[in-house]
Formats: C-alpha cells, sequence, structure tokens
C-alpha cells in the first residue's frame, strides 16, 4: 500500500463575502490536514476561471497550474450554495474547465440549503458519472441559521455528520486512488484505459 498521502481538493464554489460554504470547506479542510491527507483549497472568489469558453479556455493566464492542482487531486470535495435548486454558476464553470482531470476519483458534496439540498447533490453525481468519477453515496447539506452561525460551526450533529464525510473521504478516496494508479499504470480493460497515456 502506498504510503502517499491523500490529495484532496476543497473547492469553495460560493462569492458571498462570508460564505457559510466557505467557513464548512475550510472546516473540512482543517480536519482532512490533522488527519494526513494533503489538502489544497482552491477558493473560487479569491481565484476566479474566466468564464468557460471551449476554444480558449487553456488560453487564460494561470491555466496550466490551475489545471495541475486539479489533475494532482485523489478526492474533490465541492461546496457550493443552493440557487433555484441547483449548483452556483461558479462551481458549473469550474467543473466545465477541468472534466477530464475528474476521471476515476471520488467527489464528495457539500451543500449550504434552506431546503435539504437534495436536487443540487443530484446535479454532481450526475456531473461525477458523466465525468466518470464516484461519488460518496450520500451529500452534506446544512442550512446557515442552525447549523453555521458567525463565521462557525455551532451545530454538533452536523459536526458528526462532517466526521462522518471526512472518514469516508479519506478511507474511499485511499482505496480508488490507489486503483486508478494501478490501472493507469497496467493494461486490463478498465474503464480508465481511455484516458491512459
Amino acid at each position: 500500500m502506498s504510503n502517499e498521502p491523500l490529495n484532496v481538493l476543497a473547492v469553495v464554489g460560493s462569492l458571498h463575502r462570508e460564505s457559510v460554504t466557505r467557513t464548512v470547506i475550510q472546516h473540512v479542510a482543517d480536519q482532512l490536514r490533522a488527519a494526513g491527507c494533503s489538502v489544497d483549497v482552491l477558493d473560487l472568489d479569491k481565484e476566479p476561471l474566466p468564464l468557460y469558453q471551449p476554444d480558449t479556455a487553456g488560453e487564460h493566464h494561470g491555466f496550466p497550474a490551475m489545471q495541475a492542482r486539479v489533475d494532482r487531486a485523489d478526492v474533490f470535495i465541492l461546496g457550493t450554495p443552493d440557487y433555484h435548486g441547483g449548483i452556483s454558476g461558479t462551481l458549473k464553470n469550474f467543473l466545465d474547465h477541468f472534466w477530464r482531470e475528474f476521471a476515476g476519483k471520488l467527489f464528495a458534496t457539500v451543500v449550504a440549503s434552506h431546503e435539504k439540498g437534495l436536487t443540487v447533490t443530484d446535479q454532481l453525481r450526475t456531473i461525477a458519472r458523466q465525468c466518470y468519477a464516484w461519488s460518496l453515496p450520500y451529500g452534506i447539506s446544512f442550512t446557515e441559521r442552525q447549523e453555521v452561525q458567525d463565521g462557525r460551526i455551532v451545530s454538533d450533529p452536523f459536526k458528526q455528520r462532517l466526521e462522518m464525510m471526512i472518514r469516508d473521504v479519506r478511507v474511499y478516496g485511499a482505496l480508488l486512488a490507489r486503483q486508478r494508479r494501478a490501472d493507469l499504470a497496467g493494461t486490463d480493460p478498465g474503464f480508465l484505459a481511455k484516458v491512459r497515456g
């Protein structure tokens, strides 16, 4: 078994200055780091991408460096507000830029929602499937007033749900990362054969 740390890219898909999504993603990132993972936080408010244009996306200044960060990740923690039952335009734009890099990797979803965030989680699962990625069989959703206040998590049951996700990200992320490396290095006819170099 590889001793490499699990590489996690935690994406903040909210542009709100006092984003509760950012608060939760930062908490998850801190907990994963404490557990030995290598965690890169991509806050799309601080590191914006231009609107995806297929003919010129790769020409954007800084694109190769960001693409390398996405490619390095074994797991994506995707945080978004629930906008009218869908993911934020900011997160969708990120996903549009980098679909090839997601194959064989794990998605975990965190949704700030006044509802249950189910349609948002379903959209992210659909995107994972279309990009040949895996997703946890559940999503984490939360409401601002009940679980996050003044830039901190105030609900113990919510912290426990996050602990479950963090554990599952570590366990299943590592299993999938190990298998992905083996599939890319091997000659078996699995679905990753199509992305072998």
